[in-house]
């Protein structure tokens, strides 16, 4: 599969889960990916390493999205690396604190919304001038925006917000030629939703999905792909729910 040959990717959070998935599945597409990470340098460079050895293009960069000019650093790096176009954008990145209404702290609230919301917004802004015709963004969005699960009201209201941008993202940009969308995962097999890799997490997961078995981060990363591909070019403004069925 060579239908990204000649194409440029970032993908935030991709040195482990559904981000890690995703670069792999761009580069396997023939994209040229740019592995971005807060923490994790090891498993970035392991993932560029990956790509690197399967014969496709890949480098590391990092970037912290919780600080304010975190998305406007990683911008600045990315068109160090691509120069003057980038057609792919996976805002991935993201973190969740699972906590009662009563438990959650004005701390936790503020980091994730600075992570899952402000970061990929500004990113956006920051990398309109490389995104052209034809380019696809892909923000990351979860079955907690759309149904109630487990303590995570807080987690929830940031990826309703990505399901709000999208729309109007895809809206504003749709005259340039940008396509923008998002996925919602369910619960997926990554160290996020480690409950489900117990017996019981696994049993409260298969009960709330049509297809009976947990997902893994290339379900989701497949998708991210196919939505970066010219087989989705009239896709635009949407959430894709990737959960197996879940909460029908």
């Amino acid at each position: 599969m060579t239908y990204l040959t000649g194409k440029t990717a970032l993908v935030t959070g991709a040195s482990r889960g559904m981000g890690r998935a995703a670069a792999l599945a761009l580069a396997k597409a023939g994209a040229q990916v740019l592995v971005h990470y807060g923490r994790g340098a090891e498993e970035a460079n392991a993932v560029v390493a990956e790509i690197r050895q399967a014969g496709g293009r890949a480098d590391a960069i990092a970037a912290d999205m919780s600080a304010a000019d975190g998305a406007h650093q990683l911008a600045r790096h990315v068109r160090e690396v691509v120069g003057g176009r980038l057609d792919i954008l996976v805002a991935n990145a993201g973190i969740s604190v699972g906590a009662t209404i009563e438990e959650t702290t004005v701390e936790d609230f503020d980091r994730m919304f600075a992570v899952n919301v402000r970061a990929p917004y500004f990113l956006v802004q920051q990398l309109l001038p490389i995104l052209g015709k034809g380019s696809s963004v892909v923000l990351l969005s979860s079955l907690a925006a759309h149904a109630s699960v487990g303590a995570l009201s807080a987690y929830a209201a940031t990826k309703g917000a990505i399901d709000t941008l999208v729309k109007h993202f895809a809206s504003a940009l749709g005259e340039r030629g940008i396509r923008v969308n998002a996925v919602a995962p369910g619960v997926v097999d990554t160290d996020m939703s480690k409950f489900a890799r117990t017996d019981a997490g696994r049993d409260f997961t298969l009960g709330m999905q049509a297809l009976k078995r947990v997902a893994q981060p290339d379900d989701v990363g497949d998708v991210v792909a196919f939505l970066a591909s010219d087989g989705a070019r009239w896709i635009t403004g949407d959430t894709l729910h990737v959960d197996g069925g879940s909460k029908l």
